[in-house]
């Protein structure tokens, strides 16, 4: 069990005159929040002094408040219960603040906001993620102008004071997706984030011009889950994979999901062997997901007979899902200890715009 331990920074208000809006920002680590030391090591970065590092947020009529975790975790360390406990501090402050800004580490941020669009519904804040490429204490980071425009979607309101955008997002270099939309795409270049399957949410120029048409609304009371099935397996298929290899997932018994990974349209091989494997692990109740390699398009197990195999075996279609959100998905579901039956209908819904 992780003990995950944390500390408020209250900041003055940003604003000369009585703030419209109240934003918490919640530090997780990464890559935005680290510093230099006199000998040039990277140090947690301190927050109080985030007004210093950015002052142009005093133009804006906010009042901020952050939680730091006390140990920042580079998000290839991100577990189940850091999903959690966001989740919770969310819950927990969701009728003072007006948005959520999380920072983390761009490597798991779109498992993480995955994760987190599931394990919170009823959502009526905007809860967005953002990080860097570059640490806030470079001359050409783009730490900045992500976090102010991250900080400015989470307190924009319509005319009738409601959030305009209440789902959880991601903000990156001037676009703000759909957070279970999202996938990392670069690792060098400051356009680290993609969504192929579904428009961005908002793009950030002169101004912010919104897409309101394609927000998801909740309808839903707020409630926080979890609970995370972890006995989940990635099986990605490629030309040539051996009987022996997959073995060691498919015959696994304690894995209760897999995510597979399969070509173009969702297609796969039709050796025999393989497809025995998928019909004894449809037999012990295993939910088997069919997502494309492909970043963009979608699943149609009906289109060519290498897909229709699939179908007959009992593997269910995840449509234009992406992979980190039907990991999160799975195992979001899977916690819910519901029948085998219960459990696919639920993978076949969607639940908060993850899939068309």
């Amino acid at each position: 069990m992780i003990e995950l331990k944390y500390h408020f920074i209250h900041l003055n208000t940003v604003a000369p005159n009585s703030p419209q809006s109240k934003v918490l920002i919640i530090y997780t680590g990464g890559t935005f929040g680290m510093g230099q030391d006199e000998t040039g090591a990277l140090v947690p970065f301190d927050f109080n002094t985030l007004i210093e590092k950015t002052p142009s947020l005093r133009q804006f009529s906010l009042q901020v408040s952050i939680i730091a975790f006390d140990e920042p975790i580079d998000s290839s360390d991100i577990r189940v219960e850091h999903w959690s406990e966001m989740a919770r501090i969310v819950e927990r402050y969701h009728d003072e603040y007006d948005g959520f800004v999380i920072l983390h580490g761009t490597d798991t941020m779109a498992y993480t906001a995955s994760a987190l669009s599931f394990a919170i519904q009823g959502l009526s804040k905007p809860v967005i993620l953002t990080g860097a490429q570059l640490p806030i204490t470079s001359a050409r980071t783009d730490a900045r102008e992500n976090l102010i425009t991250a900080l400015e979607i989470a307190s924009a309101k319509d005319k009738n004071g409601d959030a305009l955008v209440p789902e959880v997002c991601i903000n990156f270099n001037n676009l703000l997706l759909r957070g279970n939309r999202a996938q990392k795409i670069q690792s060098s270049k400051f356009d680290a984030f993609s969504s192929e399957n579904f428009p961005p949410l908002a793009q950030s120029g002169i101004e912010i011009e919104y897409n309101l048409a394609n927000v998801h609304r909740s309808n839903k009371n707020l409630k926080v889950f979890s609970n995370w099935n972890r006995n989940v397996a990635i099986v990605k298929l490629f030309p040539g994979v051996s009987e022996d290899s997959l073995k060691s997932v498919f015959l696994n018994k304690s894995v209760k999901g897999i995510i597979l990974e399969t070509f173009g349209s969702g297609n796969a091989f039709t050796d025999d062997w393989f497809e025995r494997m998928l019909k004894e692990a449809w037999n012990r109740e295993v939910v088997i997901l069919n997502v494309s390699q492909c970043i963009g398009g979608e699943v149609v197990q009906s289109r060519y007979k290498a897909g229709r195999h699939l179908e007959e075996a009992g593997v269910i279609s995840g449509r234009d899902i992406t992979t980190e959100a039907a990991v999160t998905k799975m195992m979001h579901i899977l916690g819910k200890g519901l029948s085998f039956k219960s459990t696919i209908n639920e993978m076949l819904s969607p639940i908060s715009g993850e899939m068309s």
